[in-house]
């Protein structure tokens, strides 16, 4: 049985020819353990910029100033990263503080100023004072803060807002009052507007759009 066992192996070839094994080869790396270890797209892409920053602070060079060589190219990139935040980041983020919020005394309405103006204007033409009345502080409001002068937070009451804008502009706080009372008395006790109450609110909004504020920080509305 050895005797057999040994001529088998003898008769089995222990070098391969061309080939046989380059068909080997290419049945091992056929093997999917192969592709599991080869590097993704995503890890050459980070060891190129690994490699890249580590060129910056390694570069030979010569008289002794590899030194400060990475220290002229760590400024640098601190440096193009400030100028990146000041040229996109800071606009943005002054837009979205001055941007008017879209609830505007319990109501969802993301409409501008002068949409709002516009709106008042069609309801008085056609005689609803009421609802003119309401669109037109509503006007107010929107403006102020579109203007940055007076916040309008969710939550906040006409009568909050009134006072806040009154701060700003103390020689209106007086007509403020006025028109956040007729917001009131129309919107939430159900009297009656006029045309006399809509004119009056009227003027105070287009007195406001021309003065100027008393105070110059913005106005957050408290309660």
């Amino acid at each position: 049985m050895i005797a057999v066992v040994a001529r088998m192996l003898a008769a089995t070839p222990v070098t391969p020819d061309g080939d046989e094994a380059r068909e080997w080869a290419e049945q091992e790396l056929s093997d999917p353990a192969y592709a599991e270890a080869q590097p993704t797209a995503f890890d050459r892409i980070a060891r190129a910029i690994l490699d890249f920053l580590g060129g910056l602070f390694s570069t030979d060079v010569s008289g002794g100033w590899g030194s400060a060589f990475a220290l002229i190219a760590a400024i640098a990139i601190a440096a193009l990263i400030i100028v990146a935040l000041l040229v996109w980041g800071l606009p943005r983020a002054r837009r979205r503080a001055s941007a008017p919020v879209a609830t505007l005394f319990g109501d969802a309405d993301e409409r501008s100023a002068d949409d709002l103006r516009r709106a008042a204007a069609s309801a008085a033409d056609a005689g609803r004072w009421d609802e003119a009345l309401i669109l037109r502080f509503r006007a107010l409001a929107r403006g102020l803060a579109e203007r940055g002068v007076v916040s309008t937070p969710p939550g906040a009451t006409v009568h909050a807002f009134a006072r806040a804008a009154g701060r700003v502009f103390p020689s209106a706080a007086t007509d403020l009052e006025a028109g956040a009372s007729a917001f009131d008395d129309v919107r939430y006790l159900r009297r009656p507007g006029s045309r006399d109450d809509y004119e009056h609110l009227r003027r105070l909004d287009e007195q406001l759009i021309a003065a100027r504020p008393a105070t110059p920080v913005r106005t957050g509305v408290g309660g």
